[in-house]
């Protein structure tokens, strides 16, 4: 994720701000052009950038609700940007607790986005793809004794999120309760996209084998695996072969845990990026945990690159939250056979594989 400037008065933007709290101009994202831009009115509902005043638009229907700050692609007749268009069901808005809950899934959908359209990767609505297209589901579990509560997870395109994984509290009892280091709303949605790419990227585009070959057979029962992962638990050495715990399921939740995190380690080197941010530890004499990220991490050249800036980097940001009492910020390793699967998820959003 990048930074972003004011066109009005220079103030530092993040990517979620609706208003610049400098000058008062309000924002919108532009995901044409990658740009958060202030705005001036251009009449009716439309608005005018001024990063780019001749590409006038107006916002996405939801942004009455707070739910998104995007504008639609200029000239389209869609009611909805490139992100609220692949809504499927969202809560009910006049449950302010809903309301508030959605909201924060459209946050972390839209950064989730802002990857998928930075790599230009295949983005049909179920409308346009009746068969694969994406959509999203956001459902709240029905009252008390009213039937199975909502299960977060995709089917052919298809991704619920349960509501309540947006409750502070009750995601991190999930995560204790599943013995899960991490549990992020944005950690779901680029879990579940994941699934949604082996589809396209995979299976229906002749990978299968080259994929097979890196994160094992995805014919096996998914759910006779899924049964022994819950009743016998993860390998002791699980760490020297897969990225967390829960990839040793299947080789479906493997390539979805491994897509995820290569989206977590892009998207936090384009931050550090954009802060300039460097590691020189002063005891390293050798030099092994120094890292300059003066590249582009969404157009990096290969995973080495990749890793070779993650690794002191992450290093570093865990050693700041231990100073400060927390848990390590990423407590994951990567392990040269994860490093090899994260490869095989990088040439496939760069078309290499």
């Amino acid at each position: 994720m990048k930074l972003f400037q004011c066109q009005s008065c220079g103030n530092i933007l993040y990517f979620e701000n609706r208003a610049c709290q400098r000058c008062g101009h309000r924002l919108a994202y532009l995901p044409e052009t990658r740009t958060l831009s202030a705005l001036a009115p251009a009449g009716a509902e439309d608005w005018s950038p001024l990063a780019v005043p001749d590409r006038p638009s107006r916002f996405c229907a939801n942004a009455v609700h707070d739910a998104c700050n995007w504008l639609v692609p200029p000239g389209s007749g869609d009611a909805f940007c490139l992100a609220c268009r692949h809504n499927g069901t969202i809560p009910d808005v006049s449950n302010p607790d809903h309301l508030a809950k959605w909201r924060e899934m459209e946050f972390a959908k839209h950064r989730l986005f802002y990857s998928l359209l930075r790599w230009n990767l295949p983005l049909k609505t179920r409308a346009e793809d009746p068969e694969h297209g994406l959509i999203f589901h956001f459902l709240a579990d029905p009252p008390e004794n009213g039937g199975p509560k909502v299960m977060t997870g995709h089917d052919n395109g298809v991704i619920t999120i349960a509501l309540v994984e947006a409750d502070d509290a009750e995601r991190e009892k999930r995560r204790r309760q599943m013995g899960e280091p991490y549990r992020t709303l944005l950690g779901h949605f680029r879990h579940e996209v994941g699934h949604h790419y082996w589809d396209l990227l995979v299976r229906d585009a002749g990978r299968l084998e080259a994929c097979r070959a890196v994160f094992g057979d995805d014919s096996q029962d998914y759910n006779a695996a899924l049964q022994r992962h819950y009743e016998q638990g993860t390998p002791a050495n699980w760490q020297e072969n897969y990225v967390s715990a829960y990839a040793t399921t299947h080789p479906w939740e493997d390539f979805a845990e491994t897509w995820a995190h290569y989206l977590h380690i892009v998207d936090t080197l384009e931050m550090a990026s954009a802060f300039g941010m460097q590691v020189h530890p002063l005891l390293d004499a050798g030099g092994e945990l120094a890292a300059r990220i003066d590249f582009d991490p969404y157009e990096a050249q290969s995973i080495e690159q990749i890793v070779k800036a993650w690794l002191p980097f992450v290093f570093a940001l865990n050693s700041v939250n231990r100073a400060m009492g927390q848990g390590d910020l990423y407590p994951f390793v990567l392990a040269p056979p994860v490093i090899a699967k994260l490869g095989f998820i990088h040439g496939l959003v760069h078309g290499t594989v």
